[in-house]
C-alpha cells in the first residue's frame, strides 16, 4: 500500500492529470458484508445470500453484490488520495461503472485510480478519477468506475 497523494490546491490536482494512485491497501469482502448489503438494499439474490445453493451455482460460492463492490470506493480513495484546504469535499457521482469479474465471499480487494479530468466549477474544481478495483489473485478487474468529486474551497 501506499501513501494517499496529498493534494492542496486546484493547481495542485490539475498537474496530476493522468497519473496513477495506488494501490490502496486490501479490504475482505466477506459473507457477513454481503449478507449486511442484502439487508441494506432488500437485494436478497441467492447468489449472494444462500452459501448452500451458491455452492452449486455457477461461481461456486456466493458472490458480492456489484453495487456492493461499488459502495467501497469511499472507502478506497481516501487511501489513494487526499484533498486539504477544503471546506468540503461531496460525492457528485459515477459517469460509467462495470463490474468485468465476480467478488466471490472471502475476496480481498484494493483499488487504484487515475486522475482523469479537473474541471472548474461554482466554488472549486470537479475531479473525474478512474478507479479500477482488483481482487487478489483476480485476472480481471472486479470493478472499473469513473467517480466524479467535487471540492469545495472556503
Amino acid at each position: 500500500m501506499t501513501e494517499p497523494r496529498i493534494f492542496t490546491s486546484a493547481e495542485a490536482l490539475r498537474a496530476a492529470v493522468g497519473e496513477e494512485l495506488g494501490p490502496s491497501g486490501w479490504l475482505e469482502v466477506d459473507q457477513r458484508r454481503i449478507d449486511l448489503f442484502a439487508e441494506a438494499t432488500g437485494d436478497h439474490q441467492w447468489i449472494h445470500v444462500d452459501p448452500a445453493r451458491a455452492a452449486a451455482g455457477p461461481f461456486g460460492t456466493t458472490i458480492a453484490h456489484g453495487y456492493l463492490t461499488l459502495s467501497l470506493l469511499p472507502s478506497f480513495v481516501p487511501m489513494l488520495l487526499r484533498v486539504e484546504n477544503v471546506r468540503m469535499g461531496i460525492n457528485y457521482g459515477v459517469n460509467k461503472v462495470r463490474f468485468p469479474a465476480p467478488v466471490p465471499a472471502g475476496s480481498r480487494l484494493r483499488a487504484r485510480a487515475r486522475i482523469a479530468e479537473v474541471a472548474e466549477t461554482e466554488g472549486g474544481v470537479q475531479v473525474t478519477a478512474v478507479v479500477t478495483v482488483e481482487r487478489e489473485g483476480g485476472d480481471r478487474p472486479v470493478c472499473v468506475a469513473e467517480s466524479v468529486s467535487r471540492y469545495l474551497w472556503a
